[in-house]
């Protein structure tokens, strides 16, 4: 039975005591509980350690820290244990799977008599014969020139990951996450926040989901850890973790950090050339093709589909370049039993970018082929976007072509929120698509990708063009026509 008043319970460990606590101890709020969580870090001098942490925890928070936080996807999860009464936590005793019970780290016990002069002497001689080696390593590099390497910055560094082909060996990402100095907060949603971050010294960005997003965290993280998944247009994986005290919980993903932002802000601010189109639409569609294919082999990857592609969920690189985000709603084909990996989860996608199949309800949740093509007419909508902010020619000359004003699709049939039922009559019952401005046919590039969206966004989802072919179509235009595409 839980008191009408709060109960005290024991605090310890980093972070776990709030400003003004005395004696390793805290109060909840009425119907709160007192926690006890163990996991396994890495200490500074990268060795596995048991960690405890005791604390008080709110009551709308009780239930998701007891039965979520053991099901994050690490390795070495965390475990929690929760009780209601004054002091109970000091009793806990949490065991990790296949573990012994997580007490605080005792003392070493003083030894019970000298160590033999023997092997005294030998630790002697193999300190000294480290030392003497690390001091030949480093006058070799004072004589060669070198510095010693920096620690490794993950996004520059694929090859070290967990086996996953993407992010920090998974007991490490723990660690990353209580190295994280929050700078800034540069972006908002519906599903949380996005922060500037430091790490090591290097500028990341860290995704703080709000509780209600446990599901798009949890799936995000999964797709992240997809081997293989690492590519230069899909968005660098650092780490993930769910961080929590005796008053908040946060669900985080780290990432790399793109000063551009999202493509959506770009084009709002950046009118785009000709060459500049092309990279931009050529590097999202090598993003794409990537995600969808299937590698098969000892460590293949399975073909994904994103379900949510809009140009707020694709960053602008500082090469020009861009790369794909968010995979909160990504569904999985898993070949070896012939079945789509749709995970649960309540929110849907951008009703503004949603297929006609999927406005209608119509899309068959068993035919992975048609999560594909759903995303294709979502392409060519953010091509449509890009094609509207480029100009090309010279000055204010006869030559010239100005851009028009950024606006997202269907920006002049439908309100700035649509609703489902806007969305059906425009793009189902009434079949429509965005206009293509008459001057496109002017400008090659333009041209090039008005005929490309159009395809993209047929209503008949089999004869929408696949991301591969559009990145080969793009390809062979570069080929022809001399435009260089990174």
């Amino acid at each position: 039975m839980r008191l009408s008043r709060g109960i005290v319970c024991e605090c310890s460990g980093p972070s776990a005591c709030p400003d003004g606590s005395s004696n390793g101890t805290c109060s909840t709020q009425p119907g709160g509980y007192c926690f006890v969580t163990v996991e396994e870090v890495l200490d500074d001098g990268g060795l596995v350690v048991l960690e405890r942490i005791a604390g008080c925890l709110p009551p709308d928070e009780s239930g998701f820290m007891q039965c979520k936080s053991s099901q994050v996807p690490h390795q070495h999860p965390k475990v929690i244990e929760c009780c209601e009464k004054d002091l109970c936590n000091r009793r806990l005793r949490p065991v990790l799977p296949g573990g012994s019970e997580g007490s605080p780290p005792a003392l070493p016990a003083p030894p019970s008599s000298p160590a033999p002069p023997a092997l005294v002497a030998a630790a002697l001689c193999v300190a000294l014969l480290a030392a003497l080696a690390a001091l030949w390593v480093l006058l070799r590099r004072r004589r060669s020139g070198k510095r010693p390497p920096s620690p490794p910055v993950i996004a520059d560094h694929p090859e070290i990951s967990s086996g996953s082909g993407s992010g920090l060996p998974l007991l490490v990402q723990r660690t990353v996450a209580k190295q994280i100095q929050m700078v800034e907060s540069i972006g908002k949603g519906r599903y949380g926040e996005v922060w500037l971050a430091r790490w090591r010294g290097e500028k990341v960005a860290v995704k703080v989901f709000f509780t209600t997003e446990e599901a798009s965290w949890f799936r995000e993280t999964e797709i992240y850890q997809t081997v293989l998944m690492r590519h230069e247009n899909i968005l660098g994986f650092i780490a993930a973790d769910i961080k929590g005290t005796g008053s908040w919980t946060q669900m985080l993903l780290i990432t790399d950090y793109h000063e551009h932002g999202s493509l959506h802000d770009y084009l709002q601010l950046h009118v785009l050339d000709p060459d500049t189109l092309l990279t931009m639409a050529y590097s999202i569609v090598s993003g794409l093709a990537h995600l969808h294919m299937d590698i098969f082999g000892t460590k293949g990857k399975p073909a994904i589909a994103h379900r949510d592609i809009k140009s707020k969920n694709i960053l602008v690189k500082r090469d020009g370049q861009c790369a794909l985000a968010d995979f909160g709603l990504a569904v999985r084909y898993v070949a070896e039993r012939d079945e789509v990996d749709l995970a649960p989860n309540t929110r849907v996608g951008t009703r503004r970018y949603m297929a006609p199949e999927v406005i209608d309800e119509k899309l068959d949740l068993s035919d992975f082929e048609a999560f594909k093509m759903a995303d294709m007419y979502s392409l060519g909508l953010v091509l449509w976007e890009m094609c509207r902010r480029c100009a090309a020619g010279a000055g204010a000359g006869a030559g010239a072509v100005a851009a028009e004003p950024y606006a997202p699709p269907y920006h002049d049939r439908v309100p700035s929120d649509p609703s489902f039922e806007d969305m059906h009559a425009v793009v189902v019952v009434e079949g429509a698509r965005p206009a293509l401005a008459a001057r496109w046919r002017r400008v090659p590039a333009t041209a090039a990708l008005a005929g490309l969206m159009a395809e993209c966004w047929h209503h008949n989802p089999p004869v929408r063009l696949t991301a591969l072919r559009v990145k080969k179509t793009l390809a062979k235009y570069r080929a022809e026509g001399g435009v260089k595409l990174v």
